[in-house]
Parts: C-alpha cells; sequence; structure tokens
C-alpha cells in the first residue's frame, strides 16, 4: 500500500510539473507579446508627442502672425477715418422757394 501511495504521489508531482511548465511557456509567450505591445505604445507615444509640439509651436506662430495683423489693421484704419456714403448726407434741394 505505501508503494501504491509514493507512486501516486509522484505520478501527481510529474503533472503538476509538467503543467506548470505548460503554463510557464504560455505566460513567457504572452510576457512577450505585452513587452512588444508596450514597446509599439511607447514608440507611437514619443510621435504623439512630437505631433503635439509641431502642432503648439505653429498654433503660437499663427497667434503671434494674427495679433500683428490685428494691429496693422487698427493702425490703418485710425490714419483713413471712414467717410460717410453719399446718401446719409443732408443735401439742399436745388428747386425755387415757392412764394
Amino acid at each position: 500500500m505505501r508503494k501504491n501511495y509514493v507512486a501516486g504521489f509522484v505520478m501527481a508531482v510529474a503533472l503538476s510539473l509538467t503543467l506548470a511548465a505548460c503554463k510557464d511557456t504560455k505566460t513567457l509567450q504572452e510576457n512577450e507579446q505585452l513587452k512588444a505591445q508596450v514597446a509599439e505604445l511607447q514608440k507611437e507615444n514619443g510621435q504623439l508627442g512630437t505631433r503635439l509640439e509641431t502642432a503648439t509651436a505653429s498654433g503660437a506662430a499663427l497667434a503671434k502672425e494674427n495679433d500683428a495683423l490685428k494691429s496693422e489693421v487698427k493702425k490703418l484704419k485710425a490714419k483713413h477715418p471712414a467717410k460717410k456714403g453719399a446718401r446719409s448726407r443732408h443735401r439742399r434741394s436745388r428747386t425755387a422757394p415757392r412764394s
């Protein structure tokens, strides 16, 4: 009876080691896949950071140019005040006065 118990125990240990090795292999494969995904995401993150910096710099340049154009428009408006249209002027009538 003792031999059966020891043989069963040895068999159980062998099966558990086999299953553990199989799980370890699967875990290692998943680990490698995850590492590859993390590396890809880090690469994309770097690219997006570069694009964000470019867009921010471009936006700042456009805002600066916009401010310069606005100040130029103000200067031009100050030099030449707007003229009244012909219809808004009051004119005397040229007809002879009634008697």
